[in-house]
């Protein structure tokens, strides 16, 4: 395929030989690789922020638990269809470049509509600026992706998605533990209101986007001194995505969406509101409760590159991928049915779920081909938000009318769900693979069966040649002695 993303990641000579910017030179590509998983840090820090400051936003802003769920679902709403859209404008319009730029510019500019609405207490900017952020983020998600399997195909996928993640799970973690200090900072150092404390909290928040947008920029950058080497511009037009490609994507595609989809609705809707969860559930503080949640983006960020570098090694992504859910579901159930520590509970859950999502993702890039990753990735991203934004709406009724213990029962059930596209793919796989040592075995008994013909045939050249050469010498000997 001779596409601009493939040479990205080309072996020729004439690149590394024309410039010291080469992605070959190891300094240059494992810096590019520290930018593109620093794309989502300032993402990952600021989606989590009303979660860690969920107490202050229901008694200082005075909103509810069905108000508060709301930012994170207008975060979601808009992405059922504008992922889909900005997946496609990386591939046909804007190209990988551009549209990392524009969309994380989006990102910050919604973080910092969210502050100003924080910062005045109006309810409604407030929902405007996460619609804005969400727009922005979940193309730059696409993105992140693009760069990191057109960069760097066949080098690990596997580990090099589990660092992505980790990368930006840390900006969760960083969240859950440092939020809560700094507003205790603003507020014992400042004058001003409940209100205001919260607003400069978010602002101060919105400079790890700026980290994020300087990262876009370089990226930016970097790709530019690719793309004027190689002369990209005609390998682009070479192979180009249309919309009517979407139809032709394979039935395993579809089933890898309906299985990350079913798992995210279980884990991303309970991190959301697990603050108060824990609180209510374990009498614990806001701090302790913080800290607690964050112990599954903690363990995640940690093991996610080792479970990347193993899968790598050993292969077969749906076996690990049917491994974490069934572990998710035993942590869930600790939660629901079993008095063990949250301790324990929540940190089987951030080890299951690490594999689930460092196992995932590159099976995505597996069945797909690169002119197309964009729209695949935005598809995936576009459905996901829309099972997440009908989610966190359906898990703040269940609370309000029903308690927690029908919330844990309704996670546990998608995460069974989960386990049915998950083993359909594994018997699918299971067959194809049948049938491809079948056939490399009757593949080389017809190899063998033409084998021993040629030397049949061979033996028999052989064997014809040899008595011409002694009929030949014969009769020279006879001529021979009637000569004599």
């Amino acid at each position: 395929m001779d596409n601009e993303y493939k040479a990205c990641s080309i072996s020729g000579d004439d690149f590394t030989s024309q410039t010291h910017f080469s992605i070959k030179k190891t300094l240059f590509k494992y810096f590019g690789l520290l930018n593109i998983c620093l794309l989502s840090f300032g993402l990952y820090f600021c989606y989590d922020n009303p979660g860690t400051l969920q107490d202050k936003f229901e008694t200082d802003l005075k909103v509810p638990t069905t108000k508060f769920v709301l930012l994170y679902s207008i975060y979601s709403w808009p992405n059922v269809v504008l992922c889909f859209f900005g997946g496609v404008l990386l591939d046909s319009v804007f190209g990988i470049k551009w549209g990392t730029i524009v969309y994380m510019f989006l990102a910050l500019l919604g973080q910092l509509l969210f502050a100003t609405g924080a910062f005045v207490n109006i309810f409604w900017i407030m929902v405007f600026g996460r619609f804005i952020f969400g727009i922005g983020s979940e193309a730059v998600y696409i993105a992140q992706n693009n760069y990191t399997v057109l960069w760097f195909k066949d080098k690990g996928l596997n580990a090099l998605f589990g660092l992505q993640s980790s990368i930006g799970l840390a900006g969760s973690i960083a969240n859950s533990l440092s939020m809560g200090t700094v507003y205790k900072f603003v507020e014992n150092n400042s004058n001003y209101s409940t209100p205001q404390c919260i607003g400069t909290v978010l602002f101060i928040a919105s400079l790890t986007c700026v980290l994020s947008m300087i990262c876009a920029l370089v990226l930016g950058c970097m790709h530019s001194r690719t793309e004027t080497v190689l002369k990209q511009e005609k390998a682009e037009k070479a192979e180009t995505f249309k919309l009517s490609d979407i139809k032709e994507f394979p039935t395993v595609y579809w089933l890898v969406i309906l299985l990350c989809t079913a798992y995210t609705v279980a884990l991303s809707p309970f991190i959301s509101l697990a603050q108060v969860y824990f609180m209510t559930k374990y009498n614990m503080g806001s701090d302790a409760a913080n800290k607690l949640n964050s112990l599954v983006y903690t363990i995640s960020a940690i093991i996610s590159p080792l479970f990347g570098i193993m899968i790598d090694k050993f292969g077969r992504n749906i076996l690990w991928v049917t491994v974490g859910i069934i572990g998710s579901i035993f942590a869930h159930g600790l939660l629901t049915f079993i008095e063990v520590s949250p301790y324990f509970s929540v940190s089987a859950l951030g080890f299951f779920s690490s594999l689930f999502g460092t196992s995932i993702w590159p099976m995505i890039a597996d069945v797909m081909p690169e002119h197309q990753l964009g729209t695949a990735y935005g598809i995936n991203q576009a459905i996901l938000n829309f099972s997440i934004a009908v989610a966190s709406i359906v898990c703040g009724l269940i609370v309000e009318n029903y308690g927690y213990f029908v919330l844990d029962v309704f996670f546990l059930l998608w995460l069974f769900l989960s386990l049915v596209p998950a083993v359909i793919i594994w018997k699918a796989k299971s067959k194809q693979s049948h049938h491809q040592v079948r056939y490399g075995v009757e593949e080389s008994r017809t190899n063998l069966n033409g084998v021993k013909e040629a030397l049949v045939h061979s033996t028999a050249g052989i064997a014809n040649k040899q008595l011409v050469l002694a009929e030949q010498e014969l009769i020279q000997r006879d001529n021979n002695f009637l000569n004599r």
